[in-house]
């Protein structure tokens, strides 16, 4: 018996260090139903060191920094900057078969981006003789980037009695770069008078220039006095090409063709006048 009580002393005590050493816990084994389970974010890349970059690149400096990203404080801007521009869109001499007509048309203005004084003259002398001429004077606001209103009254210098109108229209570039005016005219007896322009410039080259111009009259009532019927009364159409010689200077050939319609035309034919016809159109395009 006291052999067997050694034989146990002598293992409690050989196996006693061992004991004491308990094993760290395993680690945690993910649940099969969590695929993401112990997945640790991917740490992002050290950024390069400056010493990474090839040796002709120079390290980046405040001086650069500052030089990359001035202050704006104080900047100028030119909206508010008076000017102005002198437009003859069309300065030319038409031929209608044996007869040889003058036609002009200019644009004027005074302002800044925003607000302008408008003035515009445009008129026709045919066989010799001074036919009719507009005279408008107009203020202009800008209503976008690319639109402006414009108010104000429109003189008719004619044989006989000159007319005056109140004119209201918007000016501006539509889509695709198309250029519009829609303008509405009423005398003081109430006629009113609707004018509808679009012309487009096409660049063929760096200087020269084709642009076809579509021109519409539509008047509310009759003007038997001036040959001018109810409705659709007129329409122009004209296809002209410039030679920019300088950008302010660029003269022009090209075709217009003109047609009288309804009321307006018969008036025109019972007054020995033509409602139809091509002209050969020679002129020059000046502004500055």
């Amino acid at each position: 018996m006291r052999r067997v009580l050694a034989l146990l002393v002598v293992l409690c005590a050989a196996t006693a260090p061992v004991l004491a050493q308990q094993p760290s816990p395993p680690p945690a084994v993910p649940a099969p139903d969590d695929p993401h389970a112990g997945h640790q974010p991917a740490a992002p890349p050290p950024a390069p060191a400056p010493a990474d970059l090839p040796p002709f690149i120079p390290p980046l400096t405040d001086a650069d920094r500052a030089a990359a990203f001035p202050p704006v404080h104080g900047h100028h801007t030119g909206d508010n900057a008076v000017r102005a521009m002198v437009l003859f869109d069309q300065l030319e001499w038409q031929a209608f078969g044996k007869t040889n007509d003058m036609s002009w048309d200019t644009t004027s203005w005074l302002g800044t981006d925003v607000e302008r004084l408008w003035f515009r003259a445009e008129g026709d002398r045919a066989r010799g003789t001074f036919e009719q001429a507009q005279l408008q004077l107009l203020y202009g606001r800008a209503m976008s980037r690319w639109w402006q209103m414009m108010a104000g009254v429109r003189q008719d210098v004619r044989p006989g009695a000159p007319r005056t109108a109140a004119a209201l229209g918007v000016e501006g570039t539509a889509p695709y770069f198309f250029h519009v005016e829609a303008s509405l005219f009423t005398e003081l007896n109430g006629r009113s008078h609707v004018r509808l322009e679009t012309e487009y410039d096409l660049l063929l080259t760096n200087r020269l220039v084709l642009q076809p111009l579509v021109e519409v009259e539509i008047y509310s009532r009759a003007d038997r006095a001036q040959q001018i019927g109810r409705g659709l009364a007129t329409l122009d159409a004209g296809l002209r090409v410039r030679y920019e010689v300088r950008r302010e200077f660029a003269p022009y050939v090209g075709l217009v063709w003109h047609r009288a319609y309804f009321d307006t035309a018969d008036l025109h034919r019972a007054a020995g006048r033509r409602d139809r016809g091509v002209a050969v159109a020679v002129g020059v395009r000046v502004w500055r």
